[in-house]
């Protein structure tokens, strides 16, 4: 059957059959091309809502909300809390309600988020719990990854799986670093409704911005992926009932695969979502003229002349680099399989984030010149951990595919995805919880113990699943 025969047949179809991307005769590759890149768009909107709790907080207190530090955490947190629960419900819904239905009705969903943190951010009395509820919220932005992911895979053959997942995660992805880098662009222009003041005492800055922007210019690009998803897009038959997806917890891999991909994208979204605050918070004492009391009791006033870079405009730069890693790699990953690969980011992840364990602590009252220091190993370590979260990002999901059969790899991308989203509230309740040097040492255990699963269950010679 050629190609063209098999997408007349499907034209004006919700629901396809005899769909078989196995058998090259008669995948309609176009259709399956066009999903990709549809909910891919629409992946990527939902990236940016998940993440606008990151782009607001560190700014809050400068609006004149007086939220404490760990309040400012926590918001960041939250995201990854509602994110991570609503992949649990987003994981079972392809087979359910198809592509079409899924993609259509989750992008409509991203709506409420965008609107409600428009008109909380130009009311100054808006309640702290009134940001945790938008923030759970974009969560919805989140806990669609585990629903696109898996009907996305349905439509292409294993062995370009690794490709088009990587395609479609990783540029959703740079929904992460979208909405850090435009932030800064588009509240400075007076669009729609009231102005808010923008004040930095240390800096001498006072301006008028609209931070409402910041969330309203994603609408006219959501609505356009509404009307996409619900024009062009079909579904794939997929027979699972709820009870039958459950049959994933019985494979051991379905655990190991979980933990590598926490490994990879929990450290991401977790960063990712912490990453302004962290710049805020380990750094921005050095904008403070600092006393220091001498060995004879008098004390000594230390300017430092030093001024930490603006987290706001430079925290798109981490996500940045993870998304592009993932994009890279997936076309890696489909040649040499994934194993490799994961083995490789672990080994990477293990070395930089020790490295930047030692520069979270800067001693300013050592000079400006080694906070300076500091700082630059602290921003270039934090870029080499986004850079091999990105690659395990692309090849853990190369790995799920040849390791599952099709339905359970689907259900298995879902309840990885799902479970490694709670990466940004651990990462909050750690960092409010514990030193941050603490933290990353936690997470160096962590990763050695990955290490350790990748090397003996999948990439050594003669692994038991080898992938």
């Amino acid at each position: 059957m050629s190609t063209n025969t098999v997408a007349d047949n499907h034209r004006g179809k919700e629901w396809l059959t005899d769909w078989q991307p196995e058998d090259s005769a008669a995948w309609d590759s176009r259709l399956a091309w066009r999903t990709l890149w549809i909910t891919t768009f629409t992946l990527t909107l939902g990236f940016s809502t998940w993440f606008l709790a990151s782009a607001f907080a560190p700014i809050l207190s400068n609006l004149g909300y007086d939220f404490t530090k760990n309040q400012l955490y926590w918001l960041a947190a939250m995201p990854g809390l509602a994110g991570g629960s609503l992949r649990l419900v987003w994981m079972v819904l392809p087979p359910m309600l198809g592509t079409r239905r899924l993609v259509t009705l989750t992008t409509a969903l991203l709506l409420l988020p965008l609107f409600g943190w428009a008109m909380a951010i130009q009311n100054p009395d808006t309640p702290f719990a009134a940001f945790m509820g938008l923030a759970f919220l974009a969560g919805i932005g989140g806990g669609a990854f585990s629903g696109f992911m898996p009907s996305t895979s349905y439509f292409f053959p294993k062995r370009l799986q690794g490709r088009a997942l990587g395609l479609q995660a990783g540029i959703g992805n740079f929904g992460v670093s979208l909405v850090q880098f435009l932030t800064p662009l588009v509240v400075g222009v007076s669009l729609i409704g009231t102005s808010q003041l923008f004040v930095n005492k240390a800096k001498g800055v006072q301006k008028d911005v609209w931070y409402q922007n910041a969330a309203l210019i994603y609408v006219p690009f959501v609505i356009l992926g509404v009307v996409l998803a619900w024009t062009l897009l079909r579904s794939v038959p997929i027979k699972a009932n709820f009870r039958q997806q459950m049959d994933i917890f019985g494979n051991q891999d379905t655990w190991w695969m979980t933990m590598l991909y926490i490994m990879s994208f929990g450290t991401f979204a977790g960063l990712s979502a912490q990453f302004g605050l962290l710049i805020k918070n380990l750094y921005g004492a050095a904008n403070t003229d600092i006393v220091q009391t001498l060995s004879d009791g008098t004390t000594n006033l230390l300017l430092m002349g030093y001024t930490v870079p603006d987290p706001i405009k430079i925290v798109f730069w981490g996500p940045l680099v993870g998304a592009a890693a993932r994009v890279i790699f997936s076309f890696f990953t489909d040649r040499t399989g994934g194993a490799p690969w994961t083995l490789a980011a672990g080994v990477g992840l293990f070395a930089s984030v020790l490295f930047t364990s030692f520069h979270l602590s800067p001693d300013v009252t050592a000079g400006a010149s080694s906070v300076t220091s500091d700082f630059h190993a602290f921003f270039w370590g934090m870029m080499a951990i986004f850079m091999f979260t990105g690659m395990g990002n692309a090849s853990t999901f190369k790995q799920m595919p040849m390791i599952f059969k099709p339905r359970q790899a689907g259900g298995v991308i879902g309840w990885t995805a799902a479970i490694a989203a709670f990466g940004p509230f651990f990462f909050g309740v750690g960092l409010t919880a514990m030193p941050p040097q603490a933290f990353y040492l936690i997470g160096v255990a962590f990763i050695t113990v990955c290490i350790v699963i990748t090397w003996v269950r999948y990439a050594r010679p003669g692994a038991p699943r080898r992938s």
